[in-house]
């Protein structure tokens, strides 16, 4: 009789669990024909950032930034802190076992078993046991949830995944670091350029206000002339006074992430127009998601993610735990390790299922399963991303290395065009106006083509974090 109670107890909770799916799946998106055709491996990505990056003061910054970074300690932590919970589940799949020491008194109703019994019975021979009964226990007790369905084995699954997931944020925040640290860089260097030209046109406009005003002494210029030549000299003035303040903001973003409070940013000086010192080799599409950290890191959320669905699931299904004692247990100290009289032990083992009110771990089960397609929704959004920053990076160096080429043919000319005006001015071939528009002009296309190097560097930097580089 009890055993068809039992079979039928199991029967239900089975068939209650029967409609709880845990092999939960999300249509990949297709590849783009542009990736899919390229055959290629040889991928930048591999380049360790210390060589794809020359220079050494940059080097020097971003050593000290991986050392620092505040963002990265955090980071580090939350690597501890996952490390601590695969401890925390591995030990949950191990019996727990301590030294008891307790210590109680109670008093058994007379018209009770106990009561009854205990007033009929000596322990010795004339001696009852008292009424106010004390008991004292010392020994080892232990406990173990039997893995029966492998809910703590998945705990622990889903905790080393979790685990593994931490490892691989991290080394995506030294990657966004790295290319940080290495775009401010470069910004920095574009804005010591943009200075100096900007201090080389205010020293060639001030030769031509003085020009302007011996004319204007000798009645071959007016006074308007000479007004629109200082106006223009204070308005590079300020130009002046506005880049310097971009490069103690600039520099101050770069202490920030140095973890550092504000100082000069030591940097490399002189040519800024070279190429960029790598090709740019993309690889092929499996090697994108080979060499991300973040798409790494959201395939791991997935995996843990669905080990968390199984411990939901394995909820609903009953669990099995053993506990045991041995000791000494007596209600007198004197006779407390008296062997073998004193020694006592127990051992149950109690199989507990969830019958009535489930909503609790429906409502789990559910949260979970959300959980998990959240994450499998954050692994694909992560893939696409990742293509479309390659794709974005790509185009933008091949265009711009164009726009460069066109850049330095229209700088060249438009700096012949300021030596030309002035020549011609001195002549009277010229008007002060036109001497003004071709030092207005080349003025601006200089820091256009210094903007553009600028450009061509930082995606060069993103390029390489896109394709999964900076934290090798």
């Amino acid at each position: 009789m009890y055993s068809n109670f039992i079979i039928l107890f199991l029967v239900l909770i089975f068939n209650g669990c029967t409609g709880l799916k845990t092999d939960l799946a999300i249509q990949e998106n297709e590849i783009p024909t542009s990736f899919k055709d390229k055959t290629d491996t040889t991928n930048i990505a591999d380049i360790q950032w210390k060589d794809y990056f020359v220079d050494p003061l940059l080097h020097e910054l971003i050593e000290t930034a991986i050392e620092n970074n505040l963002d990265l300690q955090m980071a580090l932590q939350r690597i501890e802190i996952s490390r601590s919970s695969v401890r925390a589940a591995t030990g949950a799949l191990m019996p727990t076992m301590g030294l008891g020491v307790g210590t109680a008194i109670r008093r058994y109703g007379l018209y009770t078993m106990d009561g009854a019994g205990n007033a009929t019975t000596d322990f010795k021979s004339g001696q009852q046991i008292p009424d106010n009964l004390p008991d004292l226990f010392v020994g080892l007790q232990s406990s173990w949830e039997v893995d029966i369905w492998g809910k703590l084995q998945n705990q622990r699954s889903s905790a080393m995944a979790k685990f593994l997931a931490s490892i691989e944020g991290t080394s995506f925040v030294v990657s966004n670091l790295v290319a940080d640290v290495a775009i401010y860089y470069n910004e920095l260097q574009a804005l010591d350029n943009e200075l100096d030209i900007i201090r080389q046109t205010l020293h060639t406009q001030y030769e031509s206000l003085e020009v302007v005003e011996l004319q204007k002494e000798a009645g071959r210029a007016t006074e308007l002339a000479v007004e629109l030549f200082k106006a223009q000299v204070l308005n590079t003035s300020i130009l002046e006074k506005e880049v310097l303040q971009q490069i103690t903001i600039t520099e101050n973003h770069i202490n920030f992430l140095l973890g550092r409070y504000p100082q000069t940013i030591e940097r490399t000086k002189g040519q800024y127009f070279s190429e960029i010192p790598h090709e740019i080799a993309s690889g092929v599409p499996s090697q994108l998601l080979a060499n991300r950290p973040d798409v790494r890191e959201a395939e791991l959320q997935i995996k843990g993610s669905n080990f968390d669905l199984k411990v939901a699931k394995a909820a609903f299904f009953p669990s099995f735990n053993i506990t045991a004692s041995f000791g000494f247990q007596a209600f007198n100290p004197d006779f407390l390790f008296v062997a073998p009289a004193s020694i006592a032990y127990t051992a149950v083992g109690t199989l507990v299922a969830p019958l009535i009110n489930r909503n609790a771990l429906q409502a789990q089960f559910n949260n979970a399963e959300a959980n998990q397609l959240t994450a499998m929704y954050h692994y694909q959004k992560t893939i696409l991303n990742a293509y479309v920053e390659v794709a974005n990076e790509l185009s933008n160096i091949h265009n711009l290395r164009k726009i460069n080429i066109l850049k330095k043919k229209q700088n060249e000319v438009l700096r012949q065009s300021v030596e030309t005006s002035h020549l011609l001015y001195r002549y009277g071939r010229a008007t002060y106006l036109e001497v003004l528009t071709a030092q207005r002009n080349t003025l601006q296309s200089d820091l256009e083509l210094i903007n553009f190097a600028k450009q061509l560097r930082i995606a060069a930097v993103k390029i390489y974090k896109a394709l999964g580089g900076g934290w090798k």
